[in-house]
Formats: C-alpha cells, structure tokens, sequence
C-alpha cells in the first residue's frame, strides 16, 4: 500500500460518513435539493464565457454529492452552472448508488440531461463522470440520442473497456458496509467486468459517435481500472491523459483523482474550455 493511502482512505470514509448524516438516503429530487455550496441550483442561467451546464456522473457505490465535494465547488467557482444525479439505485440500498444494470442508469441520465437543458435553456450540456460514470453515458451517446445533447464527454479514471471482479473489489476500503453489494450478480458490477455482454455491445463499431469531443483522464495508479490504460478511448476528437504526464508526484489512485486532486481538476476545466486552457503542471494544485 502507497503510505499515503493511510490518509486518503480514512478521509473517504470520513467524508462518506459525513454525507450519511448530513444527507441521509439523498436519491432523485431530494439529492437535487440536497446542500451542495451552490450546485444543483436550477435556476442558474449559463453565462456567456460557460454557455454549457455541467453535469457531474458519480460512480459506482458513489452518489451525487459524495463524489463531487471537491469538483462541484471548483468548477462553480469558475463560473459554470454545475448538476449531479443519482442513477443506479437499487431497491432498500441507501446512499450507496451506481449499483443497477448500466442501460438502465443510462437511461436515468437521458431523463436527467432533458431537465438540466430545459431548465437552463442550453441546447448541449458538458458530462464528466467518474468511473462508471465515466463509461455509462456512452450508452447514451451511443443508442439514446445523447450526441444530440452533448458537447462533450470527460471521463476521470473511466471503466471504458471494464475491469475484473477483483478490481471492483479495490473499492470496498473507501465504503464501509458496502462489501454486502459486492457480487458478481449486482447488476451494474457484471456489466463493467471486461468481456461482458454490456460492454461488447457497448464497444462494437467504435468508441465514440461523431460530433462529440472525448477526453479520459486516467492515473497509472488505478487499481480498480486495470490496466488504466483500459480507460483510454480510439477514434475521432478523442484525447487521452495521463496524469502522471502532467505531474510525475501525483499519486492520486482511482478514488483520489476525482474526489480531491486539483490536478485532474484542472485538466478538466481545460477540456471544458480548450479555447483558454491553460497548461496542467504540478503547480496546478494552488490554481
């Protein structure tokens, strides 16, 4: 084990904890209410600088605050209207989401998306998802009409290509009480194993549709996606990071990278807005 994640993983679990209390069971309309330091505000208007909204896709066992405590607030500082939902529930399972078939959860986001952009008045909104959240609106993309809707698509550690069994076992030490989830029959877990019926179908005929940019931002560090470069997508208007590439020291894992690395923060706000990107460095966490 890294020494640092001696640190991380108390502090997920801390941080998890905390939303347990604070939010009790958040799921559908009243995560959508739920205290969020100004995300989820229907009523934001995109801004000329930001015309698109911003909606964030947990992972899996995540759910629409939890994941997004450090994105959500840093990319609405910079003036984005931002949205996160919750997909994937399942039957008696509070909290812990991401957990139902991923066509399914695909669907919800479908739903999901034509809210943000009715109420914001947006043609095409921005998703960055992570994990699971990082591959499922490619169904959407793919067969629900999401390329319509979608400008474009940031995955941060997505399970693009799958993992195994044993990866999504790496997640448990982040979720206490969730190893009960754990199995091979859960829906979403079956689906995200390399190989399987979901993902071959999701896969055939390419990766990516047209008219959609596509940029997955992976760590070498990931021991849920294995091997990370699983994560990485071909075709057309695609770009693939590693973050490591961009700070050598970052030892962010699969959890890290998208609950607190300023890093990956930063390289998001870029492919958000490539016209005034600026270079991703080290340095980039004090930004």
């Amino acid at each position: 084990m890294l020494p640092w994640k001696r640190v991380i993983r108390p502090l997920a679990a801390f941080l998890l904890a905390a939303v347990a209390v604070t939010v009790p069971a958040a799921s559908g309309a009243q995560a959508a209410a739920a205290p969020s330091s100004g995300w989820n505000d229907f009523a934001c208007k995109p801004s000329a600088a930001h015309p698109r909204p911003v909606v964030l896709v947990h992972g899996t066992f995540g759910n629409s605050v939890d994941n997004w405590l450090g994105l959500a607030p840093y990319l609405k500082s910079r003036g984005y209207c931002v949205f996160s939902l919750d997909y994937g529930q399942l039957p008696g399972v509070p909290l812990f989401h991401g957990l139902g078939p991923v066509d399914k959860s695909a669907e919800q986001l479908d739903a999901y998306v034509d809210r943000v952009r009715a109420a914001t008045g947006a043609a095409k909104v921005d998703i960055v998802g992570h994990s699971q959240g990082g591959m499922m609106p490619r169904y959407y993309l793919k067969f629900l009409g999401g390329a319509a809707e979608v400008n474009a698509l940031i995955g941060i550690a997505p399970s693009n290509h799958g993992t195994t069994l044993g990866g999504l076992t790496a997640l448990l030490p982040y979720f206490p009480g969730a190893e009960d989830l754990l199995s091979a029959a859960t829906p979403a877990l079956a689906d995200q194993i390399a190989g399987s019926a979901f993902l071959t179908k999701l896969n055939a005929g390419g990766d990516t549709v047209p008219g959609v940019r596509y940029t997955v931002i992976a760590t070498k560090y990931d021991e849920v996606v294995t091997p990370y470069r699983s994560a990485f997508l071909t075709g057309p208007n695609v770009r693939n990071v590693v973050l490591q590439d961009l700070c050598a020291v970052d030892l962010s894992e699969h959890l890290a990278i998208a609950l607190l690395d300023r890093i990956a923060f930063h390289e998001v706000a870029n492919a958000l807005d490539p016209d005034h990107a600026q270079r991703t460095t080290c340095a980039s966490v004090f930004s």
